[in-house]
């Protein structure tokens, strides 16, 4: 569906989500321009944690996206599989992710960060039924690069009819998702 160069689809897209949707945000924040040697590897643990993601897809992560807020916040929405898979992840102790953690966290426990560099995180599981999406002129983003795409008119043209789409698909609790019987 992706144009030539990846410039963009043809017609209007959709995500092909399906169930609940995992998202977490993550990022920093740079307090003190100066202290690179507090920010800078915080920066760089990021792409080694997503280059180590890409490597195991069976560690749940679906897509991202590298964003920036400011000249001193950065941040990274990420799709996941399953709210299990991204704990896993999190607290897998031979993981890159751990060790960061463990990193930063005996830093600031020594009070060798503090206040030169800020980390966030704010994770969301969002019900089929409460997303939707389109694109023009776009080629597969965020949510759709993740899930994958498809035409408009399989979700429904309008906001209302893409929200009241109900895949069948069970959501993560085992139950049948909301308006099937």
């Amino acid at each position: 569906m992706t144009g030539k160069s990846g410039t963009g689809t043809a017609v209007r897209t959709t995500a092909a989500a399906e169930g609940d949707v995992v998202v977490l945000l993550i990022g920093m924040r740079i307090n003190h321009f100066w202290a690179v040697h507090h920010w800078l590897p915080v920066l760089l643990a990021m792409p080694r944690m997503l280059r180590e993601l890409a490597r195991s897809p069976e560690h749940g992560l679906l897509g991202h996206v590298l964003l920036t807020a400011s000249p001193r916040t950065y941040y990274v929405v990420q799709y996941w599989e399953s709210k299990e898979k991204l704990y896993r992840y999190a607290h897998a102790s031979d993981l890159f992710h751990h060790r960061a953690l463990t990193l930063v966290n005996r830093k600031e426990r020594a009070g060798k960060v503090r206040g030169h560099v800020g980390l966030w995180h704010e994770s969301y599981i969002v019900p089929e039924g409460s997303y939707e999406s389109i694109y023009a002129d776009m080629p597969a983003f965020g949510l759709a690069a993740a899930h994958g795409q498809v035409p408009l008119e399989r979700r429904g043209k309008r906001a209302k009819d893409r929200f009241a789409h109900r895949s069948g698909r069970r959501a993560e609790t085992g139950r049948e998702a909301p308006g099937r019987a």
